[in-house]
């Protein structure tokens, strides 16, 4: 194996939820980073420079400001660097917004990645792990196993991640590129999405407002406490093998229902919510809930964080920063 100073991994999404805990994971093994973000404006900037202010010291990261769209720019990363590997977290997350706005999600989300792999097939990078969803298994029998038939997916963001999953095949097949698929369960915890319900949830009660609630509570989500999912993701990447997998990435316990979520908030601030019912969205899933024997077995991965505690870590956050967090818009 190579030494791990001189490893580079690409992380793209880099000042995201996600790929700010990846980095963060990646350099605590002492391996080298490169960075790129775009800073989207789907939901309020100032949450993704502080994500990567918190991880931007370390002398391992280097960090880049741009689009993986961006054709020029991603050439020009390639030919600098020598890759390791690519871990794609770059993506237009949400399902109501990609109803909205279906040509951008197709074009980041799928595009953007098969822009990726066609990099690293000029550029023999052989190492790819990347980002899905468990949006994909709408429809499907619970728990939601890999080999479910996810032919028919709801939203415009399930469709785009399906469109990148079967890119990545293609590559994997016709190139030898190793491909490692995580669709990923409801990731949440300190410096999470706000368009995200453990988020917004948490600053309204904070706030002392509304909670909008979107059904009518029952619906249930397999929640997944973002350490958990880097430390998922890089194992992902260790792997190092010519296989194309694709493995849920989820809580692995009882799922937990919104309702019983607003309650562990509840308890964590001291302070009783104020619901908003409102009309369930098109293209939401009732029930999310993951098989997780395949991560366990080839990943040697299962999650450690139960959800009492990550809403208690994820609440913490959210009182230590409440300075500046009452500034973001929900």
């Amino acid at each position: 194996m190579t030494p791990i100073s001189s490893i580079m991994i690409l992380v793209t999404g880099g000042a995201g939820f996600i790929g700010s805990e990846v980095i963060r994971e990646l350099t605590s093994a002492g391996l080298s980073v490169l960075a790129i973000d775009n800073f989207d404006p789907y939901y309020d900037p100032i949450l993704k420079r502080h994500r990567w202010e918190t991880v931007r010291n370390s002398s391992h990261v280097d960090f880049v400001e741009g689009s993986i769209l961006d054709e020029k720019l991603m050439r020009q990363l390639f030919e600098s660097n020598k890759f390791d590997g690519v871990i794609n977290l770059a993506a237009m997350a949400g399902v109501r917004y990609s109803i909205e706005k279906p040509e951008k999600y197709i074009s980041v989300n799928t595009l953007g990645s098969l822009r990726l792999l066609e990099l690293m097939r000029e550029f023999k990078v052989n190492n790819y792990v990347m980002a899905s969803t468990s949006s994909l298994y709408a429809g499907c029998e619970m728990p939601f196993t890999e080999d479910s038939d996810v032919r028919f997916p709801l939203s415009p963001y399930a469709s785009s991640k399906l469109g990148a999953e079967t890119a990545a095949y293609t590559y994997n097949v016709n190139h030898g590129i190793s491909v490692k698929v995580l669709r990923y369960f409801t990731v949440y915890g300190p410096a999470g999405r706000p368009d995200m319900s453990p988020f917004r949830f948490i600053e309204w009660v904070a706030r002392g407002e509304k909670i909008q609630l979107y059904g009518d509570g029952k619906q249930s989500r397999d929640f997944t406490y973002v350490s958990d999912v880097a430390k998922a993701t890089v194992s992902a990447l260790q792997m190092q093998d010519s296989s194309f997998e694709i493995i849920n990435i989820g809580g692995g316990a009882e799922r937990t229902s919104i309702l019983e979520l607003i309650q562990l908030i509840e308890k964590n601030i001291g302070r009783k919510a104020h619901i908003d019912f409102l009309p369930k969205s098109p293209g939401d899933m009732l029930h999310t809930s993951a098989n997780i024997d395949k991560a366990n077995s080839i990943l040697g991965w299962s999650p450690t964080t139960s959800v009492e505690e990550g809403i208690e870590l994820t609440v913490s956050w959210h009182m230590a920063n409440q300075d500046w967090l009452t500034k973001i818009d929900l």
